[in-house]
C-alpha cells in the first residue's frame, strides 16, 4: 500500500475533537495518509450533544473545494456530513468528473437517537449521491432509510439491506454491526454482486464511541486512497478502530459520550520500536501459576516475570486469539512463524541433550526435541501453514536461544528454554478455559490443554531447579537473565502478528 496517500474529508467539525473533520484528520493520519479538510458546517458540539449549527455560504463552500482540487491531486475523498440540500448539490457538483478518484460516503441522515437530521428533499438527494459513490458506510437506521423499510433486528437482516441496495445502485455497502445489541460488532462489506466479506469484531463494554462511524469510513478512504483492495481495507479499518475503542476510556475526554483514542496503534506500534535495551523491573505481582513451581530458584524466576506476565496477556494478539476475534492472517502469520520458530527450538533442546550432566537428562531433552518437531510440525501442517521467511522478531528469538545452549553454561540453556514450555503453558491454561465447540481456533486451543505437554513443563523446571542449585552465583545471574530475556522474546513472539501494518 502506498504510504501518505492524500485523503480529502468533507464534513462538518466537533470542536471537541471526537466527529466530524477533527476525527476525520486522526484517523486519515492513523492509517497512513495525508489528510485534508474542507468544512460543510461549523457545529458548537461536544460529548454530551449538538448546541448549534452553523452552515457557511455556498460559494465559500465551493471556493474551499476548488482551492485543494486546483492544487492537490486526490488519492480519495471521504464524505460527511451534508446537511442540508443546497450543501449536497454543491458537492455533487464539484465531485462531477472526479471518476478516478475513490468516494466514500458517510450518510449522516440519523442520529443514534433514531431523529432524523434532514429534511425529505435533501434526504432524496443523499440516496442520489449514494449512487455516484464507490462505498457507503451508514449505520443500521440510515440503511433502513435508503431501503426505505424498518430498521435491521440483526445483522443477517442488515445485510439482506445491503445486498438489495447494492445491487439496485451498483455500490459497496459496508454494514456495521455496532448498534446491535449483543457480543458482536461485525463489520462487512456487500458488494453489488451480492458478495458479503465479514469482519468479526467483538463489542467493547463502553460509553465512549463518538465519532466511530466518522472514523471508520476515514480510515478506510484512507487504505482504499493507498491501494488497499476493499475487503483488506476493510479488515484494517475495524480492527484498528475495535483497538480504539478499547483504549477510549483512558482518553477521559468530556462528560458524555467520549471519543476513541485514534491513535492507540500508532503509540503501541512506536513503543515496539524503541530500541532502549531490555530491562526487567517488577511493577506486578505475578498471578499463581497453574504449573507450580519446583522449588525456591524457580519461584523466584516466575515472581521476576509479573510484570512480563501482565504485558503478554493484554496483547491484542492474546485477547483476541481468547475472544475469537483474531482475524485469520493474523493467526495464519503467527502458526507459520511458529513453524519456523520449532525447527531451532528443536536445535536448542537437542543441544541441551549433548550437555545435560545425566542421561536421564539427555534422553530428556532429545525425546523433546524430537517431539518438538514430530507433533508440533504435524499440527502445523493440518492447518495448511505456508512456507515463509522468519520475521525479525522470529530470528531474533531463535538466534538467542541457540546462542545461549551453544556457548554458555547448561543451566543458562536451560534457563532460556523454559518460556517457551511455562509461558505457553500458562497462556493455554488461561485460553483453554475460553475455548469451546464453535470458536474460530477451537482446535487450536485444544492443543494448549495438553496434559502431555503440562507434565513435560514440570520436567522442565525441575531440571531448572537443579540446574540452579548446582550452578555458581554468577552462573544463576546470566541464567535469570536468559530467562528474562526468553520471556520477553516469547512477548514479542505473540505480539508481532498484531504489528502487521499492510
Amino acid at each position: 500500500m502506498k504510504t501518505n496517500a492524500r485523503i480529502l474529508s468533507i464534513a462538518g467539525t466537533d470542536p471537541t475533537g471526537g466527529a466530524g473533520v477533527q476525527a476525520d484528520l486522526k484517523s486519515i493520519a492513523a492509517a497512513g495518509g495525508f489528510g485534508m479538510s474542507v468544512v460543510t458546517a461549523l457545529v458548537a458540539q461536544n460529548t454530551q450533544g449538538v448546541r448549534s449549527i452553523h452552515t457557511p455560504p455556498q460559494e465559500f463552500l465551493r471556493e474551499q473545494l476548488t482551492s485543494v482540487s486546483d492544487d492537490v491531486e486526490i488519492d480519495a475523498i471521504k464524505i460527511g456530513m451534508l446537511g442540508d440540500s443546497d450543501t449536497v448539490d454543491t458537492v455533487s457538483e464539484w465531485l462531477r468528473g472526479r471518476n478516478k478518484t475513490t468516494l466514500v460516503l458517510d450518510p449522516v441522515m440519523v442520529a443514534s437517537s433514531g431523529d432524523r437530521l434532514l429534511q425529505p428533499e435533501a434526504e432524496a438527494k443523499i440516496r442520489e449521491l449514494c449512487t455516484h459513490v464507490d462505498v457507503i458506510t451508514p449505520n443500521l437506521k440510515e440503511l433502513a432509510v435508503l431501503v426505505e423499510d424498518d430498521e435491521a433486528a440483526d445483522f443477517d437482516a442488515a445485510v439482506a439491506q445491503a445486498q438489495r441496495f447494492a445491487e439496485k445502485h451498483d455500490v459497496t455497502v459496508i454494514v456495521k454491526g455496532g448498534h446491535l445489541d449483543g457480543t458482536i460488532a461485525d463489520n462487512a462489506a456487500v458488494s453489488a454482486d451480492g458478495a458479503v466479506h465479514r469482519v468479526p469484531s467483538a463489542r467493547v463494554d463502553t460509553k465512549n464511541t463518538h465519532g466511530t462511524g466518522c472514523s471508520l469510513s476515514s480510515a478506510l478512504a484512507t487504505r482504499l486512497g493507498g491501494g488497499a483492495e476493499l475487503n483488506d481495507a476493510l479488515d484494517w479499518a475495524t480492527h484498528w478502530l475495535h483497538e480504539a475503542i478499547t483504549h477510549a476510556d483512558e482518553l477521559a475526554v468530556g462528560k458524555g459520550n467520549g471519543p476513541v483514542d485514534h491513535f492507540h496503534q500508532l503509540r503501541r506500534w512506536a513503543t515496539n520500536a524503541d530500541t532502549t535495551p531490555w530491562t526487567f523491573p517488577v511493577h506486578d505481582k505475578a498471578p499463581a501459576p497453574a504449573i507450580a513451581a519446583q522449588g525456591p530458584h524457580t519461584t523466584q524466576l516466575w515472581e521476576k516475570t509479573g510484570t512480563l506476565w501482565r504485558e503478554i496477556t493484554e496483547l491484542p494478539f492474546i485477547t483476541s486469539l481468547t475472544s475469537g476475534d483474531l482475524s485469520e492472517k493474523e493467526f495464519m502469520f503467527y502458526l507459520a512463524q511458529d513453524a519456523l520458530y520449532l525447527e531451532l527450538y528443536s536445535r536448542a533442546l537437542a543441544r541441551l541433550s549433548t550437555i545435560a550432566p545425566t542421561p536421564e537428562e539427555q534422553i530428556w531433552w532429545a525425546k523433546a526435541a524430537q517431539e518438538c518437531l514430530t507433533v508440533e510440525a504435524e499440527l502445523h501442517r493440518s492447518f495448511n501453514v505456508p512456507k515463509v521467511d522468519p520475521s525479525p522478531v522470529t530470528a531474533a528469538y531463535t538466534d538467542f536461544l541457540v546462542a545461549r545452549t551453544f556457548t554458555d553454561d547448561y543451566a543458562v540453556g536451560v534457563a532460556a528454554v523454559l518460556p517457551c514450555f511455562w509461558l505457553y503453558a500458562e497462556i493455554g491454561e488461561a485460553l483453554t478455559k475460553h475455548n469451546h465447540d464453535e470458536h474460530p481456533y477451537h482446535s487450536w486451543l485444544e492443543t494448549y490443554g495438553d496434559p502431555n505437554f503440562a507434565e513435560d513443563t514440570r520436567k522442565a523446571l525441575r531440571i531448572v531447579e537443579t540446574a540452579f542449585e548446582n550452578a555458581s552465583e554468577s552462573t544463576r545471574e546470566r541464567a535469570t537473565r536468559a530467562y528474562l530475556m526468553a520471556s520477553a522474546h516469547e512477548r514479542e513472539f505473540f505480539a508481532q502478528a498484531s504489528r502487521m501494518q499492510q
